[in-house]
């Protein structure tokens, strides 16, 4: 039988390849598409029960496909299911980092440019078969398979890691080196293995092209994700994004630090025409910082609202798809009994060895990553206060570029060539006379 690669854990990935309420316009969110061997996680989670759903970005052939998951017990084929497409995606943009932008007044009118000031654009959202199969000498069991949408499931049970793993090189897996011993961990452990892979009959039947996200729902005590398999054979750093949705508050990670990424900096304008080269490597900038050992969190809110909205939240059924349980347990309930917590990971055998354990905190304090891009007013009224508002653009424009160097790593001569301003941060406009702006476009 011709070997098949095995993608162990999440998709943890053998693959080929304090916020506040503002006026600003949402222009761009970083979404974890823009990162390679990215992996991302939902976790709903209220008491000791869990729905987890996992979406692939593999990109080999779908025969060859694989995925293995430590699960606490034997799944019953209705604890699995398969999600729509677009659910992970619409959620993952949802809460990704915002580039907003906002446009300054007329320095001529102070009491407008106040009032902007002032203004508060904060508004809800509305609405949002087979089993018992004897024990062989490998010390394997068989406990249960399924067919569920187009993939084959194979829930196992093994009393020693060698046995699991030859079980698998005997079914057609390949297995990387060093899978046994961090197999052995979970056997350990008394944990299943859930085992997936693709039914390319189903699939051609349903017709779906791409691999749509796996979801189980289990009841444990531990609220914790197994990310150790996936790096096995890991050739570099991994990027996982894990969404959480409960029902009180913020999810934060035991074992691990996490720290909030930066937020409400201002940045240079030209920005906006390299938002995703600029969100890549400014969380590579912070990673360097501190650590591939930290989790950073991204954001946390709750989910009947967002500031700014770069898509709508995920409606009640979105949540419900999701595996928001607890909605169902209240017809008057809405999305804003679930707090999304989004956090995001690059790490390395060294620098996580172990699986994630996390918590649910009893803090709704909204967080936010944003970054901020002000357009200078370009008008061509003229008073005392056009002069005043001209002569602070220089410094604001360093300020603003000395944010971007922090951020990012990036060097300020690169900068201030990308961006075009003059030794003194100032540009042309700066200085032209107001008949001058008046005849410019």
């Amino acid at each position: 039988m011709r070997g098949r690669p095995l993608l162990l854990a999440l998709s943890l990935c053998l693959l080929p390849q304090a916020a506040h309420s503002f006026c600003g316009f949402y222009v761009a969110g970083g979404d974890s598409k823009l990162f390679n061997k990215a992996s991302q996680v939902v976790l709903a989670r209220s008491g000791d029960r869990t729905v987890m759903t996992m979406a692939s970005d593999y990109q080999g052939a779908l025969k060859e496909f694989a995925l293995v998951v430590p699960v606490p017990a034997v799944l019953e084929k209705g604890q699995i299911h398969v999600a729509e497409p677009g659910l992970v995606e619409q959620l993952d943009a949802y809460s990704a980092p915002r580039l907003v932008e906002y446009f300054d007044p007329d320095p001529c009118m102070e009491a407008e440019r106040m009032m902007a000031k002032q203004s508060v654009a904060r508004a809800p959202v509305a609405n949002l078969g087979l089993a018992g199969v004897a024990r062989d000498e490998l010390g394997v069991r068989v406990e249960a398979k399924y067919t569920v949408g187009e993939y084959d499931i194979v829930i196992l049970s093994a009393s020693q890691s060698q046995g699991l793993e030859t079980w698998l090189v005997r079914e057609g897996y390949r297995i990387p080196v060093g899978a046994s011993r961090v197999l052995n961990i979970y056997v350990k452990q008394g944990l299943k293995f859930f085992v997936a892979k693709v039914n390319l009959g189903e699939q051609k039947r349903l017709g779906f092209t791409t691999l749509r996200p796996i979801q189980i729902a289990y009841e444990s005590p531990r609220f914790m994700l197994p990310v150790r398999l996936g790096m096995v054979n890991a050739d570099g750093p991994q990027e996982l994004f894990v969404y959480a949705l409960t029902p009180n508050g913020r999810v934060e990670t035991v074992n691990y630090r996490t720290v909030k990424l930066p937020s409400d900096l201002e940045i240079p304008e030209y920005v906006k025409g390299k938002w995703s080269d600029f969100y890549r490597a400014m969380f590579t900038e912070q990673t360097r910082k501190h650590g591939m050992g930290v989790v950073f969190c991204e954001y946390a809110w709750d989910a009947a609202w967002c500031d700014p909205c770069p898509t709508n939240p995920p409606s009640p059924q979105q949540m419900r798809q999701l595996g928001v349980f607890w909605l169902d347990d209240n017809a008057g309930g809405g999305a804003g009994r679930v707090f999304v917590t989004r956090l995001h990971a690059r790490y390395d055998k060294a620098s996580f060895p172990e699986d994630l354990s996390l918590q649910e905190t009893g803090d709704k304090t909204n967080f936010q990553a944003r970054f901020v891009m002000r357009h200078p007013w370009k008008g061509t009224n003229d008073c005392d206060g056009v002069k005043a508002y001209r002569a602070q653009l220089p410094a604001r424009r360093r300020e603003q570029a000395q944010n971007l160097a922090s951020l990012t790593g990036w060097r300020m001569e690169d900068i201030r060539r990308a961006w075009a301003v003059d030794a003194d941060w100032a540009t042309s406009a700066d200085r032209m006379k107001w008949w001058d702006r008046m005849w410019t476009k």
